[in-house]
């Protein structure tokens, strides 16, 4: 059985944490977010450490699952959250005008995607995307969005997909 939620949680200095009954809040230098604290299960800050403790026997199944939101909420708000992601194909590229990236991705029309609050793109050669945040849930979110706009073609392997991605190419018709 994982012990992961008897870990304690290093708060860096610069970052302040708000515990209340149902959820905390962690704020540092690149915003606030908030984690949930599910019933059965008690935080608690220690000097610059945070413990996440659970009374009932029923809790220990999530007891690991809140320790680690609170840890991503922490690094969240220090370092932040990246994706990479790349766009493959002849013709097929981003470009970003305030909140808003378009795609041209071989669609008879431009995709213009919105970008939720507290998510930064940067395109780097109109064909390489960063996503970035401090919500590592959004993050993951926003970049697998942009992915399903063109998934890589299993023949051609066109499409938009994450940088290091390994993608496995069928092969096309035989001949007779």
């Amino acid at each position: 059985m994982s012990r992961i939620g008897a870990k304690a949680i290093e708060v860096p200095p610069g970052v302040s944490v708000d515990i209340a009954r149902t959820e905390v809040r962690v704020r540092g230098p690149k915003g606030l977010l908030k984690s949930p604290v599910l019933p059965g299960l008690s935080v608690a800050k220690d000097g610059n450490r945070l413990r996440v403790s659970c009374a009932p026997p029923g809790t220990r199944a999530t007891w690991g699952l809140v320790r680690a939101l609170l840890a991503n909420a922490v690094t969240g708000v220090t370092k932040g959250f990246q994706k990479e992601l790349d766009i493959v194909g002849v013709g097929y590229r981003a470009k970003a005008a305030g909140r808003k990236v378009t795609f041209t991705l071989g669609y008879s029309h431009p995709i213009e995607f919105p970008l939720p609050d507290g998510i930064d793109i940067r395109i780097e050669r109109n064909t390489h995307l960063v996503v970035s945040g401090a919500d590592k849930h959004m993050v993951g979110q926003v970049a697998a969005r942009i992915r399903a706009l063109r998934k890589p073609d299993p023949y051609k392997q066109k499409g938009v997909r994450y940088t290091g991605e390994r993608l496995i190419k069928k092969a096309g018709k035989a001949k007779a």
